[in-house]
């Protein structure tokens, strides 16, 4: 039996902490896909010789039709799923121009911090989900913010479109 055949994919992502106003952009997975349905901070997969900066900046402009400041990393991880093991770069960021449209994704919502449990995210976001309760900071403010607003197709409540995280 040939090790190789079950050793997962292996794959590198940058994701965007993108705020604006006290919100933070979240985006929808979308249907067919891996993790199909659930929400996530925007970002993608890396390309060979590409750095994480220089990714999600492409990401967003190719999926979100938006441009964005990409600062400080906020977390790494790694998490392991059945079939793929994805390791996560999280950077902050500010949204600079061009209103974010869901180009490559089903729908976008800028959430508040108050918010942000009522959407189910994949599993590897977990550690990140806790720090953005805990630290207000992260927010870029000491207090809390203020209710979603949605937009992309349907605008129905992102609740209903709860899958299994596996």
């Amino acid at each position: 039996m040939d090790l190789q055949e079950h050793r997962p994919v292996e794959i590198e992502v940058a994701a965007g902490l993108v705020f604006r106003g006290g919100k933070l952009l979240l985006t929808q997975r979308p249907a067919g896909g891996h993790l199909e349905g659930l929400w996530e901070f925007p970002g993608g997969k890396r390309e060979p010789g590409e750095t994480y900066v220089a990714c999600l900046k492409r990401e967003l402009r190719e999926e979100l039709g938006t441009e964005v400041r990409v600062g400080r990393l906020i977390e790494a991880l790694t998490h392991d799923y059945p079939e793929r093991r994805v390791h996560l770069r999280f950077f902050r960021c500010s949204w600079l121009r061009n209103e974010p449209q869901p180009l490559g994704c089903q729908r976008l919502v800028w959430v508040s911090s108050e918010d942000l449990r009522s959407y189910p995210f994949p599993a590897a976001d977990a550690r990140l989900i806790v720090r953005l309760e805990q630290e207000p900071g992260l927010w870029g403010r000491s207090g809390p913010g203020r209710s979603s607003q949605m937009a992309g197709a349907g605008g129905r409540n992102a609740t209903s479109a709860r899958r299994p995280a596996g």
